[in-house]
This record gives C-alpha cells, structure tokens and sequence, in this order.
C-alpha cells in the first residue's frame, strides 16, 4: 500500500472510530427509561448512572412496546441448550443459520444479510454511514427517536416532517423538506402511532430521493399488520436497507437480535462502526423463531385482538385515539399535559409509554396482555375522570432527543 492510501485508511479508521465512540446506541428500553424518570418527583441531585427503578411485581408495563409473551417455546429450549456452549464464540455457527433462514424466508442471497443484537446498531450505524454536515437526515413527526440521537453526531441537518391526515408518512413532503438528504427514515408501522404507510408510497420515495441516498426502512413492527414488507425491494438492488427485530412480535426484546438487510454495498458501509460476534443464544433463538411457522399468526391475533378490544373501549367511552393502528401501540389524545396523565397513571400502578414534543397532550399506550389491559381500563377512566393535575414533573429529562447520555446497550 502506498503511503499516502495508509495515511488515508488512517484517517478514515479514526473517523469511523470517532463516530462510533461518539454515537450511544439508544434503544426503546433507554427512551421508555428516561420517559419514566421525566415524570417522576424532582430530586434534590440527580444520580450519577441512571438505572432502571425497580417495579413492584404487579405493576402493569406497557410503556416500552415490549411483548409480554415473550420468547416462544422453541427459542426457549434453543436457549437453555445453547446456554453450556457460551464459553465458545459460536461453536455450531449459529449466526450463519439464522442468515440462511432470514435469507430463504425473503427471497434474499445471504450476503444481503447482517445480523446484529437488536436493530438498533445497524440504525445508528446506517445514519452515521449516510448522513453528514451535507446530506441530511428526513423523517416524520412523530416517529421513533434514535435517529435523531446519531444525526447529532455526523452534524447532519434534521428535517422533522408532519404525518398526513390519516397518519401516514408524507413522503411528498419528506423528499421535499431536504432534496439533498443521505437518509430518508420511515417507520412502517410508524413507532408511536402504529400507523401504515402504503408501500407504493414508499416506492414513490424510493424512485424519487435524490441519487447518493438511502431509504431506511424500519419494519420492528411489520408482523403486526398486514401491510405488505419491502423486502422485494431489497431483492431488487434498489437502494434501501431494511431493519427486523426480534424484540417484537418474536418476544426477544432482552435477548437481543435484529436484522439489516440490503446491498452488499450498502451494508459494507456499516461494518467500519462495529459488528460484534452475536450472542449465541440470540442467534440460536431468532433462528427456531422463524422455523416456527405459527409463531406469527398466533401472537398477531393475540395483540391484534387486544388492541382492538382496547380501542373499542376507548371509543365508547369517547377518548381521542390518533390514527388507525395496526401494531402494538397507539396514542391516545388526553387533552390535557400527557406527563401529568403519565404520573397519575404511575400511581395506580400502570405505567404508560412517553409523550412527543410536537404532541404534549398525547400518550402512548403499549399492547399488553388482556389482564393487563383490564387493568389499563380501570386505571385511565380513574385518571381521566379526576380533575387536571397542575403539579410540574422532573423536567430536565422532557427532551429526550438531546438530554440521553445513556452507554452503549450491550
């Protein structure tokens, strides 16, 4: 290698490095944290590490969009056997099975495959890779947050845009809001609405955006619905990477895997910020979740018909839900400052996801089990029914786009 290309390699190493060291990778467990901490009592100091406050046992969570289900039974025994091997980095290579799987599943050529420990690495990843002071990050308002935290970092400029009226990304708009973007994000269905997003939409964005950029394309919550995915795409060289996690539907929030599919190209664009051996147990356990051929019938009928008991409780009881969800979550319009409704809810022992700035009056409710949801019933019409709540909470932490500082999930 000539000098000046190690100089350059150089250069580049410690740029990546940089980023990397630079970037937190947030997850929804760390938003739902700070959320809980946001609306809690004001303390005198603030503590040194931020940490999960223990829950009573019998408190109801749904703030997290987490699965109360959990791993299905095949990936528990995966586990439990694989559990002996973890002296070993992946002695039966469990990673490349699950690849295989993932791959065959989707139509896909194995190299269009990276398998990481959740999705929110190859996210973060895929904003440092394609964002810069020149080529700006596009998303909706409201959407997940993570991507604005490693916007942040590359200097990227933000571009927030409103959903349209049904709640479904305004891709028109998104495109227009930064021509010269690196990545256009959309969450389908949307994290916190739980809202579509047509794919022919999403192909008119993807045939439009400017050349040199990518769609990031986040499916956490595509088994949820029925909206068809934009793996064909994918298949397609098109230029788009697309996000799965097993944290979801499959019920592996705190086993960690998730999946980055796209390009070889594209995806080659990530592996300079870090892609650690999976977990074998991780592994072992996403792959015998997909061989499980009822998994996902199964659990999409059990949340789908909680969430639309929940929904039709609230309509008859005249509460504002915003958009038509078909995933595990929705949001709720209270009327009135969505933290006090939050605290008041803590106090009865349920605790609810986290406002967004663009809608403060607005909550979001997570899909539980039946029970739990019950439980949500009795504890919202108390909340609701009671008069508005004046008492301020710990603010410091409302805006949690810039005020995280969270380590990396490991």
């Amino acid at each position: 290698m000539k000098r000046n290309d190690t100089a350059s390699s150089r250069r580049s190493f410690l740029r990546y490095a940089s980023l990397a060291a630079a970037a937190p990778i947030f997850t929804e467990a760390h938003f739902a944290l700070a959320a809980q901490q946001a609306t809690a009592p004001a303390k005198a100091a603030a503590p040194a590490r931020r940490k999960r406050q223990a829950m009573p046992a019998d408190a109801v969570l749904i703030n997290a969009n987490e699965n109360p289900l959990g791993p299905c039974k095949a990936a528990c025994e995966a586990i439990a056997s694989l559990g002996p091997l973890g002296g070993r980095y992946d002695l039966l290579g469990e990673t490349d099975k699950l690849t295989a799987t993932f791959a065959a599943q989707n139509g896909l050529k194995e190299e269009y495959v990276s398998v990481y420990a959740g999705s929110s690495e190859p996210l973060h990843f895929s904003i440092l890779a394609f964002t810069s002071p020149a080529r700006g990050l596009v998303m909706a308002d409201p959407s997940y947050e993570a991507p604005m935290r490693a916007a942040m970092v590359t200097g990227a400029k933000l571009s927030k845009v409103a959903l349209c009226k049904d709640y479904s990304h305004d891709v028109k708009a998104m495109l227009a809001a930064d021509p010269n973007a690196g990545v256009y994000y959309i969450c389908n269905p949307n994290n916190p609405t739980g809202t579509l997003t047509a794919k022919k939409d999403i192909a008119w964005a993807l045939e439009n955006k400017p050349k040199g950029s990518i769609l990031l394309v986040d499916e956490a919550y595509i088994h949820l619905s029925d909206s068809p995915n934009v793996m064909d795409m994918v298949a397609a060289d098109k230029d788009l990477i697309v996000l799965r996690t097993f944290s979801k539907i499959y019920g592996m929030a705190g086993i960690r895997c998730g999946v980055a599919a796209g390009r070889p190209d594209l995806l080659k664009q990530l592996q300079p910020y870090g892609q650690n051996p999976m977990p074998i147990t991780g592994s072992g356990a996403a792959n015998v979740s997909l061989l499980d051929a009822e998994l996902i019938p199964t659990r999409k009928k059990i949340i789908g018909d909680t969430r639309r008991d929940t929904l039709a409780w609230l309509a008859e009881n005249h509460y504002k839900v915003l958009g038509d969800s078909q995933s595990n979550c929705f949001m709720i319009d209270t009327g009135r400052e969505g933290k006090s409704v939050i605290r008041a809810m803590q106090a009865e022992n349920v605790y609810i996801g986290r406002t967004w700035p663009v809608w403060p009056n607005a909550v979001r409710v997570s899909v539980g089990t039946p029970a739990e949801m019950a439980k949500f019933k009795v504890a919202f019409k108390k909340v609701m029914d009671a008069p508005v709540a004046t008492a301020k909470g710990n603010d410091a932490m409302h805006d949690l786009a810039s005020s995280l500082t969270y380590p990396h999930f490991a």
